[in-house]
């Protein structure tokens, strides 16, 4: 699918503000809310965009401990590992990567205590060979 400038310019401002009205999207853009709705019923269809989500507030952030998370898996265990970590509801993203490890998780707790827990739990995962973590100091870009 050829995804136009209009287009990514309503991606963007969605990135902004998911919650902005089709309205509010129209009068940035110059456009009606009519288009910038079909417009978005289109990227919806056809899967441009997958979903909305919520993002957490500055301060919110802040209070949460996250880490990266480096996981090298033994070859022929992906599928479980992968499954494992994917029902643990601190890790929020899986990354499939090239280079020294296969993936990256990326994960939050509340405390560090609880991610130290958690970081035993994950090395302890059946399929999982080794793990090498960096807990976030702070986030200098977030697009």
């Amino acid at each position: 699918m050829t995804i136009d400038t209009t287009d990514r310019e309503i991606l963007a401002l969605l990135r902004e503000d998911g919650r902005a009205s089709t309205a509010q999207l129209g009068r940035r853009l110059g456009l009606s809310r009519t288009t910038v709705h079909s417009r978005i019923e289109r990227l919806l269809a056809r899967q441009v965009i997958t979903g909305f989500t919520v993002r957490m507030g500055a301060e919110t952030e802040r209070a949460q401990i996250q880490a990266h998370v480096m996981v090298t898996v033994v070859p022929k265990l992906q599928a479980r590992a992968e499954a494992a970590l994917r029902r643990l509801p601190e890790v929020r993203k899986l990354y499939a990567v090239s280079g020294q490890h296969d993936c990256i998780a990326i994960v939050t707790t509340e405390t560090v205590a609880e991610m130290d827990r958690l970081l035993d739990q994950i090395g302890s995962l059946d399929g999982i060979d080794r793990t090498v973590s960096s807990i976030v100091l702070s986030t200098r870009i977030d697009r």
